[in-house]
């Protein structure tokens, strides 16, 4: 395989590798190292990438599992969430500041919720991936991961809830 076809096969969803691992990581740098390895991994084992089904879903479980390991390091001591995948320049500055806030607030809420959870969420409603893809990466059943969504929902919804309705009777 030459490095084209390889880039070929791999550039396509390097910024979802990038994004998950921002998800579970603390901070830019953290996940631009991570999304490095996990491409010099498959770099490294370019001989058996035409033995998996899908490349894709592949390398996002090779980025959960690199990050979970970096979480459990002694390294980990100072990693949190940063969501920041959200610009729109086409609202008022009102309504900005109310999509940032809340965007900020979901992304503290996110930090409180279980990993599973975290990631879950982040495949499915960030990533778009399909319920039996999440469940392949995550070693999961579907309904396992639908029951995870849907909790990690609630408790957004109603930590959401209640700090936008705090105050107001």
């Amino acid at each position: 395989m030459t490095q084209t076809e390889f880039l070929n096969i791999v550039m396509p969803f390097k910024d979802k590798i990038f994004r998950l691992a921002k998800r579970l990581l603390v901070s830019r740098e953290e996940a631009e190292d991570a999304t490095q390895e996990v491409i010099l991994k498959l770099w490294n084992n370019q001989k058996k990438i035409s033995d998996y089904k899908n490349v894709e879903a592949f390398s996002m479980t090779m980025t959960k599992n690199f990050c979970l390991d970096k979480l459990k390091s002694k390294q980990a001591q100072n990693l949190k969430i940063v969501h920041s995948n959200y610009e729109d320049h086409s609202v008022s500055l009102q309504k900005g500041v109310e999509v940032k806030d809340s965007l900020e607030w979901v992304a503290r809420i996110m930090e409180s919720l279980p990993q599973q959870q975290k990631m879950v969420v982040q495949l499915r409603d960030i990533e778009q991936y399909e319920f039996d893809e999440i469940s392949k990466m995550l070693d999961m059943s579907p309904a396992a991961v639908r029951v995870a969504l849907s909790r990690a929902r609630k408790i957004i919804r109603e930590k959401l809830t209640n700090t936008h309705n705090y105050g107001i009777k």
